[in-house]
């Protein structure tokens, strides 16, 4: 078994993070919701900045 080594080695993925964390921020504001959220709340979630055109 290869265990990772104690130290700053680890490489971090700046992107992956960001977009964990938007995911976490979806999750709790989907928990916290009494309905599904509308595509406007997700946008505002995720800090979308171009609106969505009805298609």
């Amino acid at each position: 078994m290869h265990v990772a080594p104690v130290g700053g080695t680890a490489v971090q993925d700046h992107v992956a993070l960001a977009e964990i964390e938007l995911c976490g921020e979806l999750i709790i504001a989907a928990s916290a919701a009494e309905e599904r959220l509308s595509l406007e709340s997700i946008d505002e979630v995720l800090r979308v900045a171009e609106e969505r055109k009805d298609a």
